[in-house]
């Protein structure tokens, strides 16, 4: 990996100001997604380091919720610039061991800062209130107050801004984090501990422990009574499980979980628009986002132009090597990744649906994990493709033939990320946008995600907001003073 800054480079975790080893040797291998090339052997941590790092974070947290605002905002901006002056390095990183394509990586790496930028700023507008009292001798004000220290668990498919978007909400409102990046893309998380540790925030404030052992790392920082927050994104499986092990210690969590989002496309959409929506919208990191279009439902009145010009412009997305020039889609993340994709596949052409492009590995010399992109027409609620989240490159396209109809169908689940829909009568677009059982609507555009906005889920998709001023709020305790005997 030719980096211009090689000490972004690291194997060890990074707990209270120390790169520290395993205290029992072990290490995991991380490998390069593309060809299998193995990148490095790193610390493979456990729960005594862990329970390390959640006492150096309240120990910490003594410390720095004490910073006046002001003082943690330059310290984050600081962390910012210094991600923003070595992005090239970070994304490089990010591909070479997630396997998205070196511009969509970089675009990760700017995506995840500003959302250092932005609570940097919003340290300084943690606001209380003054409410009229019920009786004259009275007066109440709030206060917020950083809630203690924060564990987040992040996953593979944003290995940078996923920690970012936690984090700097977390530290802005005062509180300390302990971080668990994925096992499959630690080496992200460990480069922006060193631009942390640089940035000057005090030891024991950020922590970052890598472990291949999920479930017992996860387990003690939701039955530790120090760690007053725990945010987790991930499956909607293991985010119930982490939320049933919070409730004896009663700790505050915000889950984004599973998605399944449904992409609509009405009569009167501009359908060249609506093509590209849907491109951008479900083929971003090789469809392994939560937000990406899992389901198109297309008018029936539009429905064959439709096919023919997104199948047309699918098969222009070029498939390969995140790091080679012109690759729009990198590789799956590992072998199971692909059997599943192959195995919705399986099941939708079993039941009927007719294949227009991909459904198949791509035929490369290094690329096992390459999935060409594919598109399935003719497909139905039978089939594990409307069902399930599918989180690669497959794209089913639904036919409907009413308003109506169609918020039933991509209300038919039990997921509420995201959603999309293309059209432009007005009055339409204000009854779909306020039917749509999901947390976020993207109309006319199929990209959503931004620091100014917030973002997050309802149903089992989860619940808390991540981004714009509500996502301090998950950080902070509201704390009500009443002042009798004022006469």
């Amino acid at each position: 990996m030719d980096l211009k800054r090689t000490d972004l480079f690291r194997t060890k975790s990074y707990i209270n100001g120390t790169w520290i080893e395993a205290k029992n040797k072990n290490t995991l291998a991380v490998n390069n997604p593309y060809n299998g090339a193995h990148l490095a052997d790193v610390s493979d941590c456990g729960v005594n380091e862990v329970t390390e790092a959640i006492d150096a974070a309240s120990d910490a947290f003594e410390i720095w919720k004490k910073y006046s605002a002001g003082k943690r905002a330059k310290i984050l901006k600081k962390w910012h610039q210094l991600q923003m002056q070595h992005a090239e390095d970070l994304a490089l990183i990010l591909t070479t061991e997630q396997g998205k394509p070196l511009a969509e990586a970089l675009g990760e790496i700017k995506y995840g800062a500003s959302f250092v930028e932005w609570f940097a700023e919003e340290a300084r507008r943690i606001y209380g209130d003054t409410i009229p009292g019920h009786a004259s001798s009275i007066r109440i004000v709030t206060i917020k107050q950083p809630v203690g220290v924060v564990a987040a668990i992040t996953p593979w498919n944003f290995p940078s801004a996923m920690i970012t978007r936690k984090v700097a909400p977390a530290l802005a409102a005062g509180c300390t984090v302990v971080i668990k990046p994925s096992e499959l893309t630690p080496l992200s998380a460990l480069a922006l501990g060193v631009l942390a540790e640089e940035a000057g925030f005090p030891p024991g404030v950020i922590n970052i422990v890598v472990s291949s052992d999920a479930p017992a790392i996860g387990e003690t920082m939701c039955a530790s009574p120090k760690v007053r927050k725990l945010s987790f994104t991930g499956s909607t499986r293991v985010g119930k499980i982490l939320l049933k092990q919070s409730a004896d210690t009663v700790k505050k969590v915000s889950l984004e979980l599973g998605g399944n989002a449904p992409f609509i496309v009405f009569d009167d959409a501009d359908i060249d628009e609506a093509v590209k929506g849907a491109i951008a919208s479900k083929f971003r990191n090789a469809g392994q986002t939560c937000v990406c279009s899992n389901r198109l439902f297309v008018q029936d009145s539009i429905y064959d132009e439709f096919v023919q010009k997104y199948t047309e412009a699918v098969k222009q997305q070029s498939i390969g090597s995140g790091l080679d020039a012109g690759t729009v889609i990198g590789p799956m993340i590992e072998e199971k990744a692909v059997q599943f994709v192959e195995s919705v596949v399986a099941d939708a052409t079993s039941k009927g649906a007719k294949l227009m492009s991909g459904g198949r590995r791509h035929e490369a010399k290094d690329g096992t994990l390459l999935y060409e992109p594919t598109v399935l027409c003719d497909v139905n609620t039978d089939m594990d493709v409307f069902k399930k989240e599918i989180f690669g490159p497959v794209a089913p396209v639904f036919k409907f033939s009413t308003e109506e109809e169609v918020i039933a169908l991509a209300n038919n689940t039990e997921y509420g990320l995201a959603s999309y829909f293309y059209g432009r009568d007005y009055a339409r677009i204000w009854r779909v946008a306020e039917a749509l059982e999901y947390g976020m609507v993207g109309i006319n555009t199929g990209m959503i995600s931004t620091a100014v906005a917030p973002f997050g889920g309802i149903k089992q998709s989860g619940f808390g907001r991540e981004g714009s001023k509500y996502g301090m709020d998950d950080y902070l305790e509201i704390k009500y003073m009443c002042w009798g005997g004022v006469k």
